[in-house]
């Protein structure tokens, strides 16, 4: 039988940890004071961290420690001596959503775990694929993966996959949510999300407004009548959220999965008592329970319409959770045996009452004879009996010493405390887990910034690149229309963008078949020194395979056409290297906003990788600077990628920010499927009478639901001129619309905005 699943559990402090332990855990995820996406969380010292990490491995268990926030540039050198104690205590491993801290670990920390944040929004087995080959060992998907798609991530890479199995639900792709981030600065990519999902809001659709509701907020995730096939299915990992959550909780919830994860392979019955779900309902779950996405896509039934409130939790349950695996902690029995005879050396050998071949023997000082007070058994049992802060307890002691020997108290104590550090080490070598490491020889450069220009510069000795260009993204025919029309009626003084982001979906009409009409458009940007570039979907889906590999063909028949594509995801990225893409002289990848590049270390890590044994290769020509850093943080990554050549830099200067992108439907859920009307955009009006719009994406069957105000910097123009590209994003916007923002832009951003209201989003205040 291949190796049982793991039931991992949250811990926000110590008592969590190890109530979460003595409850049934197989390994415990937790956060550190620094770089962990639970900010709120008690979280553990580094003292504390290093002292779970060994108790987790004495019982057998295994701890992660969570890296999954996005680092910024003046962070990342806080990396290693973070990171340092937890490696030397054994850490088995670490969740990263940071592609730059993936890298940075994977070469620093040899031979611990990488594992992939939910974070990081992998949909598919291309993406994962890729993380593969970049180091990871095992990978934590979207939550809104079906089972049918985590089972063939799993068949097609062999990586390890960890799953939620029960806890809260966000609605929101995990890692592509900047609702709180935009609206009151607390990021979820830092682990400070404020939840505005869990806030009533109207929508809005063709021209009907329904009544207040919930529409965001998901049910909470509850699997336990589901155990037999999630494990049938070869889920490496079941996972339970819950790291703010109190300590009786995640050791209640633990204990109710050990016990059917126990009940399936003991071949006993798995149906679950009335009971037990009963206590998982009273262990603090918003109002009614739902099984996630793993057999359905979406679903109203998935959502907490009416209220998004926790139902109340029972105060005898949690008392009795607290007396079971809190207050009582598990120990050892030992055998003891000691020899104190005049004239050789002290010997204590501890080994465990039920498996005499874990032992540990220490020999001390040689026994000298008593010049007045001799040594008494009763002493010696007295000192060595002395176990109480570890997780041992004697149950026979054998003492030999001589009448007339004499030995300090001290040097017993000593014998006692080696004893036990060396049992520990047995019994965690015995479990195969790591009792410590040494950190190994690390040579950095004198100057880091002088390596990785030196970097840089080898993978790029000829290219060069000049900044001010003006690029464009449309998602819609009709912008696209706009588009062209400004570009063949501009007067020569204006300026003209440099290339142009189609959507992909653009590629195809209302029947599925090429439309030429973009094809001849392109021509045309071509003609006036304009080059497409096709951009792929934020979300790739294994329901998108047949769309990937037909715009895909589209690209080879119209290679002449098409300079390149923009990715938006870890999926869209994988999917390009799998095809052999992005090494060539004219083959250009360029990533979005939202494929997160925060700090220098991410960038290197995506310029040029090869491995000759593995014949990995990637490669970006360049980025787009994220939403949630401000402008001096922007500046700051800049100063240090300046030798970066040939990497195009692009700065949003105008769009609307997607704060949402979701596989749940806000029609779908308050008025029924509507995949056939026409128009694909309602919106959502929160208690302030602030409207986001929603565009409803029937292809690909998500949601993006934008900010209420476009972003626009055209008073930051002058200041960003010769560092970065200027970027215009076309989202939701008509042709007329679309036609007038690109001639203000176009002719320089002077004069009076086509747009009464806008924010400057995250420029000056940035995101926490």
């Amino acid at each position: 039988m291949s190796r049982k699943v793991e039931l991992l559990a949250p811990a926000g402090n110590p008592e969590g940890f190890y109530g979460a332990i003595h409850a049934g855990a197989d390994a415990v995820y937790l956060a550190g004071n620094r770089f962990g996406a639970r900010a709120y969380a008690d979280n553990f010292t580094t003292e504390e961290l290093v002292a779970c990490i060994r108790y987790a491995h004495i019982w057998g268990r295994r701890v992660y420690l969570t890296v999954n926030t996005l680092v910024k540039e003046s962070e990342f050198d806080e990396l290693m001596p973070y990171l340092t104690p937890f490696y030397e205590a054994g850490l088995d491993g670490v969740i990263v959503q940071d592609i730059g801290v993936f890298c940075f670990i994977k070469e620093h920390f040899p031979g611990m775990e990488l594992h992939v944040s939910t974070q990081m929004t992998l949909t598919g087995q291309y993406g994962a694929a890729f993380l593969k080959k970049m180091g990871a060992v095992r990978i934590v998907p979207a939550r809104e993966l079906s089972l049918n798609e985590l089972v063939e991530i799993k068949e097609q890479t062999g990586l390890e996959i960890e799953t939620f199995i029960h806890g809260a639900m966000c609605y929101c792709y995990s890692g592509q949510c900047l609702f709180s981030s935009i609206l009151g600065g607390r990021s979820g990519n830092r682990g400070r999300c404020a939840q505005p999902c869990r806030l009533p809001y109207k929508v809005n659709n063709n021209n009907h407004s329904g009544k207040e509701c919930y529409p965001l907020s998901l049910k909470d995730m509850c699997t336990i009548e589901h155990i037999p096939e999630l494990i049938a299915a070869g889920i490496d990992s079941f996972k339970i959220e819950g790291r703010m959550k109190k300590p009786e909780y995640a050791a209640g919830v633990t204990a109710i999965y050990r016990k059917y994860i126990d009940k399936y392979y003991a071949g006993e019955d798995c149906h679950v008592s009335r009971k037990d779900l009963d206590a998982l309902g009273k262990l603090y779950i918003r109002s009614e329970r739902q099984d996630g996405y793993y057999y359905r896509h979406n679903s109203k039934d998935m959502v907490t319409i009416d209220s998004p409130s926790y139902s109340g939790t029972d105060e005898t349950l949690l008392a009795s959770v607290r007396e079971r695996y809190l207050n009582t902690k598990p120990v050892i029995k030992l055998n003891i045996q000691a020899k104190f005879c005049v004239g050789e050396p002290a010997s204590v050998t501890f080994s465990l009452f039920d498996n005499a071949n874990l032992k540990a023997e220490v020999l001390g000082d040689v026994v000298s004879s008593a010049m007045k007070q001799p040594i008494s058994q009763e002493n010696i049992h007295k000192q060595l009996c002395k176990l109480g802060e570890t997780v041992f307890v004697a149950d026979s002691v054998q003492i030999e010493a001589d009448s007339n020997a004499f030995y300090p108290l001290k040097a017993i104590n000593e014998l006692r405390r080696q004893a036990v550090l060396n049992l520990e080490n047995c019994i965690i070598g015995e479990y195969g887990l790591c009792s410590g490491r040494q950190m190994p020889t690390i040579h950095v450069s004198a100057n880091q910034d002088l390596f990785l220009r030196q970097s840089f510069e080898s993978n790029h000795t000829d290219l060069s690149y000049n900044c001010g260009n003006m690029h464009i993204s449309v998602s819609t025919q009709e912008q696209l229309n706009a588009l062209c029309k400004v570009i063949v009626s501009s007067n020569t003084e204006d300026l003209l963008p440099t290339r142009v982001y189609i959507e992909a979906d653009c590629l195809y009409n209302a029947k599925n078949t090429m439309n030429l009409h973009v094809f001849e458009q392109c021509k045309e940007l071509l003609l006036r020194g304009c080059e497409p570039v096709i951009a792929l979907p934020p979300i790739l889906r294994k329901r998108d395979d047949r769309y990937l590999n037909t715009v895909w063909e589209i690209y080879k028949e119209k290679a002449d056409l098409f300079k390149g594509f923009l990715i938006r995801s870890m999926e869209g990225l994988g999917f390009l290297e799998y095809k052999g893409y992005g090494l060539g002289d004219n083959e250009a990848v360029y990533t979005d906003a939202g494929f997160y590049i925060w700090n220098s270390q991410s960038l290197e890590s995506l310029i040029v990788q090869s491995d000759a044994d593995t014949k990995f290769s990637a490669k970006i020509s360049g980025f787009c600077l994220p939403y949630e850093l401000k402008a001096s943080e922007q500046r700051q990554l800049l100063k240090k990628i300046s030798a970066a050549k040939g990497i195009t830099i692009e700065k949003v200067v105008y769009g609307r920010i997607p704060l949402m992108i979701t596989a749940n439907c806000v029609v779908n859920t308050t008025s029924g499927c509507d995949r056939n009307s026409a128009n694909k955009v309602c919106y959502l009006t929160d208690r302030y009478n602030k409207q986001f719009p929603v565009m409803r994406n029937c292809i690909h069957c998500m949601n993006t639901i934008y900010n209420s105000l476009p972003l626009s910097l055209h008073q930051e123009y002058s200041k960003w001129a010769e560092s970065v590209d200027f970027r215009v994003d076309f989202t939701i916007e008509n042709e007329q619309e679309t036609g007038r923002i690109l001639q203000y832009f176009l002719s320089g951003a002077r004069g009076q905005t086509p747009y009464a209201e806008y924010t400057t989003g995250h420029e000056k205040r940035g995101a926490e």
